[in-house]
């Protein structure tokens, strides 16, 4: 492939700024600026000219094909992390016959030498966007591979259950062991029972990858915009006396003891006066009966009817205001008592959620292993030809999900939300 370059490391100033090169002769251009490089994963240390001008002192390595990140020929370019250093060896590299790469194409091509797996490679983008540790974990699961193992371990029961299958359909007339079929369908019925605890999983996960909703909620009024600011530590919602401030919902992402949650500050429960009210509280409802978890903010602490779901939060909010009434939760956002016992009750739940993950996160991932477990349904009651297509296609939903086939419709949306240089 033609070679490319860009910048590996942050923009701007900084210690060090690191270019990456990838593709045919990229250890000959790297050494056209630096010199000789015998061995590679070898660091050099170097003046870097070009014309008889040195640029800069750097490090250089290069990678053999089949050993590198992209699976072609790179060499990284270690500078000092001044711009202008990197605007002219970016030039430089240019005029050699090199092109910047656009966002993710060093990990397409990574994909596309066989490399890096589709699943992984979307494991590597949540670890490029994780917040918190939770994230950074289940993340780090996929971008090892943890689910290409699973895939192929699933793909291997399906080639068994096919193979047995064929013998039953190429030797019908042959003495065929009876115990044949049934073997057939243990193999698959485990086969979809684990993809269904895989499946059962997916919510958790995908709340883990993007944040579990949480919505306060209540009349207008109650503390709501007050609360979020206050977890917020700053005026991120309009706080007023004056009823139906909030239209629209606020979010705010939180790191809570290392999981991603997003509080919503939404508009207060109530009969709307006009047209736009209506919309902020439809929106406000809307979100609420979406949302992972619901916090009940009221001054009589008391939940929204309607919207209660068991397990969640209901709190009295101003307990400033009227200390010591009930048993109930209370909070008040002047003196700051009661919003750590709210956190560690918000903890409590989603971390309990959290115990249900599995590795898939993406719907993209969830829709392949769910039609992959749809094929599997009812096998015993079908012919033995139908059985053997069903396993088939069972087979090509797994194949579509590690990137084996037909991904090329999901490259350009995965790959755009990749940095330049990665």
């Amino acid at each position: 492939m033609e070679l490319i370059f860009a910048e590996a490391t942050p923009p701007g100033r900084g210690g060090v700024s690191v270019i990456r090169l990838s593709g045919t002769d990229a250890r000959v251009v790297a050494e056209r600026l630096v010199g000789p490089m015998a061995r590679a994963r070898h660091a050099y240390f170097r003046d870097l000219a070009h014309e008889g001008e040195v640029i800069d002192q750097v490090l250089a390595i290069w990678f053999e094909a089949g050993a590198s990140f992209t699976g072609e020929e790179v060499a990284e370019l270690h500078l000092h992390g001044a711009p202008i250093i990197v605007r002219r060896v970016s030039e430089i590299l240019s005029g050699l016959g090199a092109r910047p790469a656009v966002a993710g194409e060093f990990t397409r091509r990574s994909f596309l030498n066989g490399r890096m797996g589709l699943a992984e490679i979307e494991g590597l983008g949540d670890l490029l966007a994780a917040e918190t540790e939770a994230q950074r974990k289940l993340a780090l699961r996929t971008a090892r591979g943890e689910l290409g193992q699973k895939a192929g371990a699933w793909r291997a029961m399906l080639v068994e259950a096919g193979a047995l299958v064929e013998v039953s359909v190429d030797f019908a007339d042959e003495d065929v062991p009876e115990e044949i079929p049934s073997k057939v369908f243990d193999l698959t019925a485990a086969l979809k029972a684990e993809l269904e605890r895989e499946l059962a999983g997916f919510r958790a996960a995908e709340r883990v990858r993007l944040g579990f909703e949480v919505a306060i909620i209540g009349p207008p009024n109650a503390g709501k915009s007050s609360l979020l600011n206050a977890l917020a530590r700053r005026d991120l919602a309009i706080v007023s006396s004056i009823a139906g401030t909030t239209r629209d919902v606020i979010e705010l992402r939180y790191d809570l003891n290392g999981l991603p949650v997003v509080f919503l500050d939404t508009a207060g429960i109530h009969e709307a006066g006009d047209e736009v009210e209506a919309i902020g509280i439809s929106r406000a409802l809307t979100r609420a009966e979406e949302a992972d978890l619901r916090i009940h903010l009221s001054t009589a602490g008391e939940a929204v009817a309607g919207l209660y779901v068991d397990g969640d939060i209901v709190v009295r909010s101003q307990a400033d205001r009227a200390p010591g009434l009930g048993s109930e939760l209370a909070v008040s956002t002047v003196l700051g008592e009661g919003i750590e016992e709210l956190l560690r009750r918000v903890a409590d739940i989603v971390s309990s959620r959290t115990m249900e993950a599995g590795v898939i996160s993406h719907e993209r991932q969830r829709y392949e292993l769910a039609t992959a477990a749809d094929a599997l349904v009812g096998l015993e009651a079908l012919p033995v030809e139908i059985v053997a297509e069903r396993i088939r296609a069972a087979g090509f939903s797994l194949d579509r999900l590690i990137g084996k086939v037909g991904s090329e419709d999901y490259l350009d949306v995965i790959f755009s939300s990749f940095c330049i240089g990665k």
